[in-house]
């Protein structure tokens, strides 16, 4: 697979592991990582700036940023704050940060941006994800101006989901890569 943009990969809480299908497409594709200083018990304003540095770097319109669970909130909050026009964001697994089942130790993540991203973007939610319902998934995608995409029952979308490779997730990035 070729793609034409310059990808980043944008962890959630804890960061990704090497049996998580963001570690697999970052090794298989030499997709860059956000590092974060924090993965444990991040400040959102930290998690932002990184985003930010790293943005600030490219060309904007060649940018798609792919986000895991806390990560999808870090985005929305730095588009609030920045307003970059990104090629785009792949949002998997949106944590709910309102939610009761949402880990402690996380600062500045609540609540969830509800405001249109300036920038195309597809949501990814599972029926059975312990950090967020279809719901809240759903009131994301749409307040987000984002395509949502249900893919049934694959829990958090992440190393226990045994997605491996994960290829529908590549058919939405390439989505956003090819513009289509």
């Amino acid at each position: 697979m070729d793609f034409k943009s310059t990808i980043f990969i944008l962890p959630g809480l804890g960061g990704s592991g090497p049996e998580h299908w963001q570690s697999i497409w970052e090794n298989r594709f030499g997709f860059v990582r956000i590092e974060q200083d924090d993965w444990e018990t991040p400040v959102c304003e930290d998690w932002i700036a990184k985003i930010q540095q790293t943005i600030s770097r490219q060309e904007p319109g060649t940018v798609i940023l792919v986000g895991h669970s806390l990560a999808c909130a870090t985005i929305a909050f730095w588009a609030q704050k920045y307003n970059y026009a990104i090629k785009g964001a792949l949002m998997v697994a949106p944590s709910d940060t309102e939610a009761d089942s949402y880990p402690l130790g996380t600062t500045g993540f609540a609540p969830v941006p509800l405001a249109a991203l300036p920038f195309r973007s597809i949501t990814v939610f599972s029926t059975n994800d312990f950090y967020v319902t279809a719901e809240r998934a759903t009131l994301f995608a749409e307040s987000w101006n984002s395509e949502l995409k249900n893919i049934g029952d694959a829990a958090h979308i992440n190393s226990a989901s045994n997605l491996g490779l994960w290829k529908q997730g590549l058919t939405y990035l390439q989505a956003l890569d090819q513009g289509a």
